[in-house]
């Protein structure tokens, strides 16, 4: 029995070599890096810590921000920052107007590059929207010169800030200015 278990370990080794090697020399010391860092059999990795690892998130931080706000889910349930995550694993992830969908192929506790993270998970995420379909608002031609009052409330306007013009339309700046200049108080 110990026997079959090394064959498979050296064919799983094997598989690891192939793909690392089909990357480039420098992903594959990266991969032998990453899997020299990861955890040993047994060991599981906190998800918070495996979002930033493979980079879905900037900071762990944030990571255990968002596990906490409810916007991490592994196999469909909201979890806490120090869940255990495992090969096989779905991870949810919605950030920055964004859901992300991964399933865990690897696991890593530190963070990594770009083209190593990419190994560590599969990627299921809806396409992001195109990036045409937000309009940029406020946007002036270049040499146009200063914006005036009118095109900066519109500028807002486009921004969702302030409502257009009309009653109570106003930014409510200067209705008063100046009507008690010059008065004194009793």
């Amino acid at each position: 029995m110990a026997s079959q278990g090394t064959a498979n370990d050296s064919g799983d080794a094997e598989a690891k070599d192939l793909d690392a090697a089909a990357l480039g020399p420098k992903v594959a010391e990266a991969i032998a890096a990453a899997d020299a860092a990861g955890p040993q059999s047994g060991e599981t990795v906190r998800v918070d810590s495996w979002i930033w690892s493979v980079r879905l998130v900037k900071t762990r931080s944030m990571g255990a921000t968002a596990c906490r706000g409810g916007h991490v889910r592994v196999n469909g349930d909201r979890v806490k920052p120090a869940h255990a995550v495992r090969v096989g694993d779905e991870v949810r992830l919605r950030h920055e107007g964004r859901e992300r969908v991964v399933v865990v192929k690897r696991l890593i506790r530190k963070r990594v590059g770009a083209p190593v993270a990419a190994q560590c998970y599969i990627d299921n995420s809806p396409p992001p929207p195109p990036r045409d379909a937000v309009a940029p608002a406020g946007i002036r031609d270049r040499g146009a010169g200063r914006p005036t009052k009118r095109d900066r409330r519109e500028m807002e306007r486009l921004r969702g800030g302030l409502p257009g013009p009309g009653p109570g339309g106003g930014s409510g700046l200067g209705s008063d200015v100046g009507k008690d200049i010059g008065k004194t108080t009793p």
